[in-house]
């Protein structure tokens, strides 16, 4: 398991987050690509209960984008979503370490003041 902190909380469905970052992250010309999604993958597993919600039809959703500028190494973004509320997190671990000046882009791109208000009262909690 991938232990990340989410820095950025959007109070939006997944769909509607992901479209949000990928026009700020386009805006400052990167490039986000969804390389995995949870609902597609569940598709053949039907009868798969939700851990937050325990049935099999609910709005959890989780997908894997990767993250490209020109020709570096891309930065994996983990989007994770339910109850119509999306957490970001990099993932930056020895296995996959994030080049700082793409996660410092990536983080710019997406730091709003009332984006991180909330996600400072979170952390709080």
């Amino acid at each position: 398991m991938i232990n990340t902190t989410p820095f950025l909380v959007l109070d939006r469905s997944c769909d509607e987050a992901i479209a949000w970052v990928a026009r700020q992250l386009n805006d400052l010309g990167l490039r986000a690509v969804v390389t995995f999604d949870l609902q597609v993958a569940r598709i053949a597993h039907a009868d798969c209960p939700c851990p937050h919600h325990g049935t099999d039809r609910c709005d959890c959703q989780f997908n894997v984008l990767l993250v490209y500028k020109n020709d570096s190494k891309p930065i994996t973004l983990l989007a994770h979503s339910y109850d119509s509320k999306t957490w970001f997190s990099i993932v930056d671990t020895p296995e996959q370490p994030a080049d700082p000046r793409l996660e410092a882009a990536i983080r710019r791109a997406l730091v709003l003041p009332e984006v991180t208000i909330l996600v400072e009262q979170s952390h709080a909690a």
